[in-house]
């Protein structure tokens, strides 16, 4: 391998860019279905984190692989980062029964983000289950920004929401009557918000977070339509629903996929997935290539 081919060219462009940091927690909170927030102590992902980058976390000294876990928030003044997950597997069995004051073996910030264009200016946030993070990530950057955004956010879920619900008084008339409950930050930073679910949670919209997101999009005008650029993160059926509805509506998409990976820095190649680029169709690592595409490219008509 020569240093012109793309593995080393890829490798070299994230030097001083990923670190691997001993990390303390600082912050765990539980919530119902086996799912954890943990907020620890990483100064230099935190300062040099985007929405949609990830890290990778040794979980226990036991357990050799490590977990690729999402961003959900940043302060880098007091350096720190939040990760959400539910437990699945052993080794997320094993981070869910850490405690504050465990230090952690994080490697991060990992993976190309979310690019917001500024002439979209409402743009609609989907989050299914474990894929909430990014784009409360990305609500909290947008909301830095003095641009004059009119965001949406959609989170969906079939297991408790990963916070407790909150009646939301953010007037949304294009809703059905009863659809008021939202995530409590968001109705802290007082952008809309609204959750739905086939479980029947109490103030959610029963359908799936793309039919929630349709009542929306057809009470806009054509020039409305113009501002809107749709960005979310989920499982794989779901983005693609997403993808699919986006066509629909001739909006741009960008999807942050979920993968198994073993090194996550580009290394092995065994998180790879086909796209479609303008020379044909080629395989990409979803860890440094991605894990933010555009839609089109990933779920193809």
């Amino acid at each position: 391998m020569t240093a012109s081919t793309p593995a080393v060219q890829s490798a070299q462009a994230n030097r001083g860019t990923i670190f691997v940091e001993e990390a303390n927690i600082i912050g765990v909170r539980t919530f119902p279905g086996d799912q954890y927030i943990l907020r620890i102590s990483a100064p230099k992902t935190a300062s040099r984190a985007l929405p949609g980058s990830f890290v990778h976390i040794r979980c226990d000294e036991a357990i050799p692989m490590r977990r690729p876990l999402s961003i959900m928030r940043t302060n880098p003044d007091e350096e720190w980062i939040e990760v959400l997950f539910k437990v699945v597997g052993d080794g997320l069995k094993a981070l869910g029964a850490r405690s504050v004051g465990d230090q952690i073996n994080i490697i991060g910030p990992i993976g190309r983000g979310f690019s917001v264009s500024p002439e979209r200016s409402r743009p609609l946030l989907i989050g299914g289950g474990v894929g909430i993070p990014p784009m409360v990530f990305l609500i909290e950057h947008l909301l830095k920004d003095e641009h004059g955004w009119q965001p949406l956010v959609i989170m969906g879920s079939e297991i408790p929401f990963p916070f407790q619900l909150t009646h939301s008084d953010i007037p949304t008339p294009w809703l059905p009557a009863g659809t008021v409950s939202t995530m409590p930050l968001m109705e802290q930073w007082r952008v809309p918000c609204r959750l739905a679910s086939l479980s029947d949670f109490e103030g959610t919209y029963r359908g799936y977070v793309t039919d929630l997101a349709r009542e929306w999009l057809v009470t806009l005008s054509p020039a409305e339509l113009g501002e809107v650029e749709v960005f979310a993160c989920g499982p794989t059926p779901m983005l693609e629903a997403v993808a699919k509805l986006a066509r629909e509506f001739g909006l741009p998409c960008q999807v942050s996929l979920e993968e198994f990976m073993a090194c996550a820095v580009g290394g092995c190649a065994g998180c790879t997935v086909l796209v479609h680029t303008d020379d044909g169709p080629a395989m990409k690592r979803v860890c440094v290539d991605g894990p933010v595409f555009a839609a089109e490219s990933v779920f193809a008509e």
